[in-house]
């Protein structure tokens, strides 16, 4: 029997100071059994590594710097991220990418950061997970410098439009994170996940933020996952097993075998 995959959950946050062991029990008995953790900041590092050890069978490490923690000394930060990934094997470079919602201050040292950490992903051979919040040229401006079709990576959270479907479309192994936002009653991306391969679509909650409904204002956990597949199938018309096999499988050919 398959299980799903949620690609990209910060399980080890101090919103789960209280109870992140259930949290991954509660995944684990919702079927969903590999859980991949995305670091945000040199904080984050040992409580992810502890949650790791925790649960080695589901729970699995990427290194990367959050580009919200970009700011005058990100060199230095980056310098702690490239020796981490020096130290051991990870299943991917992220969280990565450049946000400039809230604060455009750093445009350029972000911009600078995620064409770092994209080159650190083609030098040890592993995919990168990409955020991008406000920042779709930005994003794909680095990517067109310094992408090869040897790569491979996700644009998480996923909530462009059709322009920006086509261009993630045109990089060879560039998939789509999906998560909770396309279950919102506002949200636009239901009108184009029919023109996402199915190839390209892996499963995310992005936990603890964007629940998806019915969970809304909430929380947000990895055991939600069923929530956005369940949503996903009602677009795409297909059984909710085809959808946890087909994304899982997509899920280990970017990431590898968990």
């Amino acid at each position: 029997m398959s299980y799903f995959v949620d690609t990209h959950t910060h399980l080890f946050s101090e919103e789960f100071a209280e109870d992140r062991t259930a949290a991954v029990q509660r995944a684990i008995a919702a079927g969903v059994e590999k859980m991949l953790l995305p670091n945000i900041d040199l904080v984050t590092i040992e409580p992810m590594y502890a949650l790791e050890r925790e649960f080695p069978d589901h729970c699995f490490a990427m290194m990367g710097l959050h580009p919200e923690a970009v700011d005058a000394n990100y060199k230095e930060k980056l310098e702690a991220i490239y020796a981490e990934l020096k130290r051991r094997k990870f299943v991917g470079v992220g969280e990565i990418g450049i946000d400039l919602y809230w604060d455009k201050t750093y445009r350029t040292e972000q911009m600078e950061a995620f064409r770092q950490q994209v080159l650190w992903a083609k030098e040890f051979g592993i995919p990168f997970a990409t955020h991008v919040r406000d920042s779709f040229p930005e994003v794909f401006a680095v990517l067109d410098e310094v992408w090869d079709d040897e790569q491979k990576g996700e644009i998480h959270c996923f909530t462009g439009g059709m322009e920006e479907v086509e261009k993630v479309k045109s990089y060879k192994n560039l998939y789509f994170g999906i998560g909770g936002v396309l279950t919102f009653k506002k949200s636009t991306l239901k009108e184009v996940i029919p023109a996402i391969p199915l190839d390209r679509i892996i499963l995310e909650t992005d936990s603890p933020y964007l629940a998806p409904v019915p969970m809304r204002g909430k929380r947000n956990e990895s055991s939600f996952i069923p929530h956005i597949a369940e949503f996903l199938c009602t677009i795409l018309e297909m059984p909710l097993d085809e959808i946890r096999a087909i994304t899982t499988e997509n899920a280990k050919r970017l990431y590898g075998e968990f």
